[in-house]
């Protein structure tokens, strides 16, 4: 289970701000990345939606418009080419986002988390392969000496399905809107850019700690501020 007093890192193979975060965490931030609890957000399929109102849980996702999508594609082009690196964005045909995401959390239960991330993202941003394609995951399996076919199947899983909506309500509980997403205590940082606050943080050259928004913004939530938002 997360530390109480560690910070949560809330990533996903789908967005192509988590795959810069990821990179500038493990190639530049290697202390920070070992201090954060990895936990992986995704937007749920029918039956995981159907198995977290079960549990009495509600998704916090709104999806994107196509004026955003559009800004994306050149932001993250943007951004790559600034860090020296070289994107290939994927085609995703009929996503299941549960298939990449499941299989982190067999991958993380052998203690191989970090390198089934590692792969996938690999896989997603620098080939363009299909990460929801049930034999890119077997492939992934292969290549670090776990069993294929459970990684493949993991959505299969009853189990690791029940596993995932407990993750699905830690999402919940922390108001996780999109990714990257740090949590510690009522500390928040969205996005790439809250990166160096985020170093800062757990290196302790800050002490965060700024209370809920309701007592420091009482008036602010009366505010009708809704937009169309999505997975950065």
């Amino acid at each position: 289970m997360p530390g109480a007093d560690r910070v949560r890192w809330y990533f996903s193979f789908r967005s192509p701000y988590s795959w810069l975060t990821y990179r500038e965490l493990t190639t530049r931030y290697e202390d920070v990345a070992d201090a954060l609890d990895w936990i992986p957000y995704w937007e749920p399929d029918d039956r995981s939606q159907r198995m977290l109102a079960e549990a009495g849980g509600r998704f916090p996702y709104v999806e994107m418009t196509r004026e955003k999508h559009r800004y994306i594609l050149q932001d993250v082009r943007r951004l790559a080419r600034s860090r020296g690196l070289s994107i290939t964005w994927p085609i995703d045909r009929t996503p299941c986002w549960e298939i990449a995401h499941l299989a982190y959390l067999v991958a993380d239960t052998h203690g191989m988390g970090r390198e089934f991330v590692a792969s996938v993202y690999r896989e997603r941003w620098e080939y363009g392969h299909d990460i929801c394609l049930r034999s890119t995951i077997a492939a992934i399996g292969d290549e670090l000496g776990l069993d294929a076919s459970r990684l493949a199947n993991a959505a299969d899983d009853d189990a690791v399905r029940r596993q995932g909506v407990d993750v699905l309500l830690a999402i919940a509980r922390d108001g996780v809107f999109g990714v990257p997403f740090f949590v510690r205590g009522f500390d928040k940082f969205w996005g790439l850019d809250r990166l160096p606050d985020v170093v800062a943080l757990v290196r302790g050259e800050v002490d965060g700690a700024y209370g809920p928004v309701e007592e420091t913004h009482p008036d602010a939530l009366a505010l009708d501020s809704g937009h169309a938002g999505g997975c950065g």
